[in-house]
């Protein structure tokens, strides 16, 4: 797939209603604000990208749209509804979230764990059908985890669950993904292969892709929108990666000494949609 693939992967969904969206939404820990009046609206098949430097709320806020942690001030909207009106089971089918923290699955198999997303499905007795069984199957080729089926979820690499865990997320069947820093234990290649299938996802099944990144070079390449979020915990900016990636903005965000993004940057970029190009050119010939 192409670097611009990626970037604009667009469903065409033209005035389709925003799946989610946030309004005045204070974000924090009992009455504490980590980060205030964060506002973003994402439509069908669009992927929203936070950045800022570490500690400044990103994992709070999408904690928080998450409904994991209660709003301090302000209204999480999905579907055009108050999250809140939403019965937990429904909000189940809805969104599926896939955060840092280690998943407790002891004893599990990366296929039990796996099969996990489908329980919003089951009943109360989480009996699997035979549908189930296949999607799940079907899920694991995608992500191409089928090799891990049996294997205990605890003894495989930190970049190994997280295919595993997008794996879960996909099963769900979501309308919405919350996803909190999930390249972080990818090497580069795996990096650019799960943004490749989050972006098909995202493009092919009209899921709303809201996840914070510490890759500026791959949110640039990947993002439909992008929201800055400072270390005062202030949304700094929010808009399409082509105003929000400049020189002046970032190393403001970022407390970079003039022109050191520049020197860092600039040549990173374009190199990464080369690497890009080169995956997406093996991903369509397998």
């Amino acid at each position: 797939m192409k670097s611009d693939e990626i970037r604009r992967g667009s469903t065409g969904s033209g005035g389709s209603k925003e799946v989610i969206r946030t309004e005045s939404l204070d974000s924090g820990y009992g009455r504490k604000v980590i980060v205030a009046g964060a506002e973003l609206s994402v439509m069908p098949g669009e992927i929203a990208v936070l950045i800022g430097p570490n500690g400044a709320g990103k994992s709070t806020v999408l904690k928080t749209i998450a409904g994991q942690l209660e709003t301090i001030a302000g209204t999480v909207f999905i579907g055009g509804r108050d999250r809140t009106e939403y019965a937990s089971a429904d909000i189940a089918k809805k969104q599926a979230v896939m955060l840092t923290e280690r998943q407790p699955a002891e004893k599990m198999s990366c296929m039990e764990v796996v099969s996990l997303g489908r329980y919003p499905y089951t009943g109360r007795f989480g009996i699997l059908s035979r549908e189930d069984r296949r999607i799940v199957r079907e899920t694991m080729e995608l992500v191409h985890i089928s090799e891990l089926a049996e294997r205990d979820y605890d003894q495989i690499s930190d970049g190994q669950r997280q295919r595993v865990l997008l794996a879960r997320a996909i099963c769900q069947e979501p309308e919405i993904m919350l996803l909190d820093e999930p390249t972080s234990y990818l090497d580069i290649r795996h990096k650019l292969e799960f943004l490749d299938l989050l972006r098909d996802l995202a493009r092919h099944r009209g899921i709303a892709v809201i996840m914070s990144m510490h890759e500026l070079e791959l949110a640039h390449l990947t993002a439909d929108s992008v929201i800055c979020i400072s270390a005062a915990g202030r949304v700094e900016k929010a808009g399409p990666p082509e105003e929000v990636f400049t020189d002046e903005l970032i190393s403001r965000l970022y407390g970079l000494e003039d022109g050191r993004l520049r020197q860092v940057y600039s040549g990173f970029a374009e190199s990464i949609g080369k690497m890009t190009d080169n995956i997406g050119k093996k991903t369509e010939s397998r």
